[in-house]
């Protein structure tokens, strides 16, 4: 009979301006639903998932308990409330809309932000609406560029298609896991 896997719980704050699709990631990944009317997230909310992850350092089975922290893409809340919804974070998973060039420099400010709660934590950065390729404001070079001055990896997600949340996910628990 083999153990059981350890039990790990990591906040992760999802960070970005206001309709780049946070909430429909969480959705996705969680539910493997999509909406696309839009509803704006008022102040925070909250979602869990348990996934399976295997430790990137000794290979031991682990059950990893997400706990997602949508918050409201506002920097006056962002600002306002930010002891409060920071506070515990282990990691930001920063969002931006390929279809709008400005949300990828805003991670900067919120990035910011949680780091003055939080310290130093790993960042991932999701490029959304990757579907959406036509409408893109934003070119590969850009991304590179912008992320590796930063020391942040990244990939492409659609909310709506599913394409790339999992692996999302996935990295920016390894990220964490990689720490502890």
């Amino acid at each position: 009979m083999s153990a059981a896997p350890d039990v790990v719980k990591l906040k992760i704050c999802m960070a970005g301006e206001a309709m780049v699709g946070k909430t429909s990631l969480i959705r996705r990944f969680v539910l493997d639903e999509y909406d696309d009317r839009y509803t704006a997230t008022l102040g925070t909310k909250i979602t869990k998932k348990r996934m399976a992850m295997v430790h990137p350092e000794d290979g031991r089975a682990l059950d990893v308990d997400l706990i997602l922290w949508d918050i409201m893409g506002t920097p006056t809340l962002r600002d306002l409330l930010k002891e409060a919804y920071y506070h515990g974070a282990q990691a930001i998973l920063g969002v931006a809309d390929l279809t709008r060039r400005d949300t990828l420099g805003e991670l900067d400010s919120w990035s910011r932000s949680i780091r003055e709660v939080t310290g130093e934590i790993p960042t991932y950065v999701v490029l959304n609406k990757a579907d959406l390729t036509g409408e893109r404001e934003i070119d590969e070079a850009a991304i590179g560029d912008h992320c590796h001055a930063r020391g942040w990896p990244w990939s492409y997600t659609s909310a709506r298609t599913g394409e790339g949340v999992e692996r999302a996910f996935q990295g920016i628990v390894g990220l964490v896991l990689a720490r502890v």
